[in-house]
C-alpha cells in the first residue's frame, strides 16, 4: 500500500471518530442533558487538538469547531 493511501485511510478514520464524538455531544445538548454534555466537551476538545497534532485538521478549523461547540452548551 502506498504511503499516501495509508495516510488517507488514517485521516478518514480520525475524522470519522471526531464526527462521532461531535454527534454524541450535540445529541446530549438536544436531549437537554447539559451536565452530560459538559463532561463530554473536554474529551471532544482533546480529540480535536490531537487531530491537529498529527496533521489531520488545521488549527484554525479546530479553533472554530471548539468555539462553536462551547457556544452550543451555553
Amino acid at each position: 500500500m502506498r504511503g499516501n493511501e495509508r495516510k488517507h485511510q488514517h485521516n478518514r478514520s480520525v475524522k470519522s471518530n471526531l464526527r462521532g464524538l461531535e454527534k454524541d455531544y450535540r445529541a446530549a445538548i438536544v436531549a437537554g442533558k447539559k451536565d452530560e454534555a459538559a463532561k463530554l466537551l473536554p474529551g471532544v476538545h482533546s480529540s480535536l487538538d490531537k487531530a491537529v497534532k498529527v496533521g489531520v485538521l488545521t488549527r484554525s478549523t479546530v479553533n472554530r469547531k471548539k468555539s462553536r461547540l462551547a457556544a452550543a452548551l451555553n
